[in-house]
C-alpha cells in the first residue's frame, strides 16, 4: 500500500512541475488528455458496477469539459470558438446522461469527439 500511496506522490509532483513549466498550449493539451484519462477509467468503473467511482470520474470529466469550454475567447475565435462552445455543452450533456443511464457507448463517443478536438490542437502544435 505504501509502494501506491508513493505513486501517486511522484505523479502529482511530476503533473505540478509539468504546469509550472506548461505553456497555454500545452495546458490545453493536459486537459485533454486528463479528459481521455478519466473516460477510460470511467468506463472501467462503468464495467466493474462502481457506481462511485464512475460518478466521481465523470464528475471530473465534466470538470475538464467545462474548463476548456471556459478556455475559449468567444470574440477573438469567431465560428470555430463558437462551434467548440457548442460542442463542450453537448459533451456535457452526453457526460450526464452517460452517468445517469450507466451507459458505456455514451462514454466512447464523448471520448471520440475529444481525441478528434485533441489531434486539432496537436496539429497546430507541429505547426509552430
Amino acid at each position: 500500500m505504501y509502494a501506491m500511496s508513493a505513486m501517486k506522490q511522484y505523479q502529482s509532483v511530476n503533473t505540478n512541475a509539468q504546469l509550472v513549466d506548461a505553456t497555454p498550449h500545452r495546458l490545453i493539451q493536459m486537459l485533454m488528455e486528463g479528459g481521455l484519462t478519466r473516460l477510460a477509467q470511467a468506463k472501467g468503473a462503468m464495467e466493474r458496477n462502481d457506481v462511485a467511482l464512475k460518478g466521481t470520474l465523470i464528475g471530473k470529466t465534466i470538470d475538464i469539459v467545462g474548463g476548456l469550454r471556459q478556455g475559449l475567447n468567444l470574440e477573438a475565435g469567431g465560428e470555430v470558438a463558437a462551434n467548440l462552445d457548442s460542442l463542450y455543452i453537448y459533451m456535457t450533456t452526453r457526460l450526464v446522461e452517460a452517468n445517469r443511464k450507466n451507459d458505456p457507448v455514451i462514454l466512447d463517443e464523448v471520448a471520440g469527439l475529444l481525441r478528434e478536438i485533441k489531434s486539432g490542437w496537436d496539429g497546430i502544435s507541429q505547426q509552430g
